[in-house]
């Protein structure tokens, strides 16, 4: 991913969505096992760039099938995670269950500057720059107000608040959907004000 100029999506990056997509649900009250099945989809959601950019979620879905497959995991946990992958692109994805749902919100809401491979700032892309802007991410839930809510501290010296919606309108609306399918309101606050 670096070699093509994208930001991290390497064990950092699977590691941080598989840990918020776990904690997502536990703090929504889901049972253990739906969580720990929402951390294997967040670790694996982004094997099948190894192969190929394009088509990742298909080729990352069918990758983790026969992982899956080979380790003996049952046939039903299997589906839930291979579905969850498959669908965690904006472009073509939906939160089709509760693991499913996790994973998109927790994916789309790793943003922060560590992410950032390129260390040129005079060569950064718009992808870069609200990447490099964002000094703090927080995911939480709000049971009182029945929201998920991502909070980022950002430098606007780096990128303004409009770049982050070019580049990220698309995934956020993806994640409104995915905090329906729990009932919740997804919400996006950038520097204690809400979007």
């Amino acid at each position: 991913m670096k070699a093509i100029g994208y930001t991290e999506h390497g064990f950092r990056h699977a590691g941080i969505v598989a840990e918020s997509a776990k904690n997502l649900l536990l703090d929504l009250s889901q049972d253990l096992r739906t969580a720990e099945l929402a951390a294997i989809s967040g670790f694996l959601h982004d094997i099948g760039n190894s192969i190929s950019r394009n088509a990742h979620p298909e080729t990352a879905g069918v990758m983790a099938f026969v992982l899956l497959t080979e380790m003996g995991v049952p046939t039903v946990e299997t589906a839930q995670i291979i579905a969850a992958i498959g669908n965690h692109e904006e472009d073509i994805g939906s939160p089709v269950s509760a693991v499913s749902a996790a994973l998109i919100i927790a994916d789309k809401s790793d943003v922060h500057h560590s992410r950032v491979q390129n260390r040129n700032p005079l060569t950064f892309d718009i992808h870069d720059r609200v990447n490099y802007s964002v000094q703090r991410s927080a995911l939480r839930v709000d049971e009182n107000q029945k929201s998920i809510n991502l909070e980022l501290t950002t430098d606007e010296q780096s990128a303004s608040v409009m770049e982050y919606f070019e580049i990220f309108l698309s995934r956020m609306l993806m994640c409104r959907r995915a905090a329906d399918v729990f009932g919740y309101r997804f919400k996006l606050i950038i520097n204690g004000v809400e979007m």
